[in-house]
């Protein structure tokens, strides 16, 4: 029998639910193993001075839980399916948070915000609170189709856009709506979507990239069905797919019928000219448009879209629909409020001249403290790419700038990532003023 040592605050009253709670901790923790039997009821609470309807009470909803099995002749025991085993901090853990790409959060917009959430609360009405079309709230598809044939040149109405949570999930809602297929990506590019991406069913492909983007001809012989890419400012290196590139690939497309996941990434943020328009917007009918507000505003929004050809789009609507119901209704609303109102817009304006501050900043200090160092990539975006004489090592590079208080990832090459946008310009150059040289 166990002598179980339960600790019972009388002051605080409750003490069925208090036995209840430490008989489940002993059980979780496993200090009380499998098939360990009871005392009765009786007895137990004799040791512990209650009444005996307290322990009733607790082992009835033990048993009820499934920690505790009661059988009539042979008393109360633990139950096998109660025992867990306790995750370790490692099995939480993950990779989240202060990477090169990330924009400045402390820049997010909180009073503008703030007042669109204010104003939807005021005046939605309360049906709009519902279970409403999986492929996002008809106000925001409407917003985004606008903003995106203004300001991306895009062929975007309504009923071709669909709102996820992020590129991410709209990128595995993509590759699952096609079927099993081979996927072309860029190389280099970013292992986060790697893993997604296989999981979605892709075969992947990695196709070279060089100084005019994904090489087309090495892509047509690949036998891919489909390719990922970032033709606004590649990453890692900053890229621009070139005119003659971007014709290429539309042609590939048409002649074998596969199709283009163009990541609007970073499109938002180009410094030196307009930006390039979207390849959705050179053919709608065999590209899938993905973008999201997680540079602009935050990514903790996880608020995206995808702009398709009209039948995808409604296979899409239908996955998202089967997979979670849609986004939450109020950031919908929120945000299509927040572009409606041109919020966006001067939130983007003011961006992008302090995040060209910072990146002359940057790009400056490297330049003093590191010539030998070629800085690439920065014509859009939030990092620029900095190539590393051969001999050095891209990994202690990064590490270096990690510690200055600079975000940097290594990349093959030797290369390095580093992020602009979370730092002023004098930290920035002051951080990089503290690297040690190689």
């Amino acid at each position: 029998m166990a002598d179980l040592h339960l600790s019972l605050d009388r002051q605080a009253g409750g003490l069925a639910r208090q036995v209840a709670g430490e008989l489940r901790e002993a059980v979780r923790t496993g200090r009380l193993p499998a098939g360990t039997r009871l005392p009765a009821s009786r007895d137990l609470a004799r040791d512990l001075a209650v009444s005996r309807g307290v322990v009733v009470e607790a082992y009835e909803q033990l048993v009820a839980e499934g920690f505790l099995e009661s059988r009539i002749g042979a008393g109360t025991t633990v139950a096998a399916v109660a025992i867990e085993e306790p995750v370790s901090p490692a099995d939480a853990s993950g990779d989240f948070g202060g990477r090169p790409t990330s924009p400045d959060l402390g820049a997010f917009p909180r009073q503008a915000w703030s007042a669109s959430y204010r104003h939807v609360l005021a005046t939605l009405p309360n049906d709009a609170l519902d279970y409403g079309d999986p492929g996002g709230v008809p106000e925001l598809r409407g917003e985004l189709a606008a903003y995106l044939r203004r300001v991306r040149a895009a062929r975007a109405e309504p009923e071709n856009v669909v709102v996820v949570t992020g590129v991410a999930q709209g990128l595995s809602l993509v590759v699952q709506a096609l079927g099993p297929l081979r996927l072309a990506t860029e190389l280099p590019t970013s292992e986060r979507q790697t893993p997604l991406l296989r999981r979605a069913g892709a075969e992947l492909v990695g196709i070279p990239v060089d100084d005019e983007g994904i090489d087309v001809a090495e892509l047509a012989r690949s036998g891919a069905r489909g390719v990922l890419l970032t033709p606004a400012h590649h990453y890692p290196t900053g890229v621009v797919l070139s005119p003659r590139r971007r014709a290429e690939l539309i042609s590939w497309a048409a002649r074998t019928g596969a199709t283009i996941l163009e990541d609007d990434y970073d499109a938002e943020f180009r410094f030196d000219r307009e930006p390039v328009g979207c390849l959705q917007g050179l053919a709608p009918g065999r590209v899938v448009l993905a973008g999201s507000v997680s540079k602009a505003l935050a990514p903790g929004l996880r608020l995206g879209w995808l702009v398709a050809p009209a039948s995808l789009a409604a296979e899409l609507r239908k996955f998202r629909g089967e997979f979670d119901l849609g986004s939450p209704v109020l950031d919908q609303y929120t945000l299509a409020h927040f572009i409606a109102t041109g919020a966006y817009d001067r939130h983007l304006r003011r961006m992008r001249r302090e995040y060209r501050a910072r990146r002359d900043a940057l790009v400056g200090a490297l330049a003093e403290r590191f010539p030998e160092v070629k800085v690439c990539g920065i014509s859009a975006g939030l990092h620029l790419f900095a190539e590393l004489p051969p001999e050095w090592d891209a990994r202690a590079f990064a590490a270096e700038a990690v510690a200055a208080g600079l975000a940097a990832e290594p990349v093959d090459g030797p290369a390095v990532v580093i992020g602009f946008a979370r730092w002023p310009g004098h930290r920035l150059a002051a951080a990089v003023r503290e690297m040690r040289s190689p």
